[in-house]
């Protein structure tokens, strides 16, 4: 058993549905059918790559994307939230080698939401936060990098940049 302190990082944003238009547009889906079609024909790992790159502008991409409150709501919930799941294979494939355990945080989880008085927010946990408790340097190295492309995705998307991703 391991126990370790994860940060979450909650950034303001000025509303959920400018901001999650804009986090949308920046991070795109994951070239799903491409990507199966390397994977059938058995592509080397450079094909793989060379799609991952020219897919992800700002280092990700989101491989799920859902609704939490549209089921709350039946329960009186008030609350907005959009959850998704943003990653990039060629980086957690650098993890992966070292510690396969790091697919439990990889993809990030991250969520755009509005509390019930109409405050809009970005949250995410910090990933070297997360790939640091599982003892592995070549991993927490990583962990630190996925620190700086987020703090890029946020400065792209003109959010305040947690101090925290720059000084990890």
């Amino acid at each position: 058993m391991s126990t370790y302190s994860v940060r979450r990082l909650d950034v303001a944003v000025p509303s959920v549905s400018d901001f999650r238009q804009r986090y949308e547009a920046a991070v795109p889906r994951v070239p799903g059918e491409e990507l199966k079609d390397l994977i059938r024909r058995e592509a080397s790992w450079k094909e793989i790559t060379q799609l991952i790159d020219s897919s992800t502008p700002h280092g990700f991409m989101l491989f799920m994307e859902n609704e939490a409150h549209p089921i709350f709501r039946r329960a009186g919930d008030r609350a907005v939230c959009f959850w998704y799941l943003m990653g990039n294979h060629t980086i957690a494939e650098r993890m992966y080698r070292h510690d396969p355990r790091a697919m439990l945080y990889a993809p990030l989880r991250t969520v755009i939401w509005q509390n019930g008085t109409g405050a809009s927010w970005f949250s995410v946990d910090q990933p070297s936060t997360h790939f640091a408790g599982l003892g592995s340097p070549e991993v927490a190295r990583v962990g630190v990098e996925l620190d700086r492309k987020l703090a890029a995705l946020l400065e792209f998307l003109d959010a305040d940049v947690p101090d925290e991703l720059l000084h990890s």
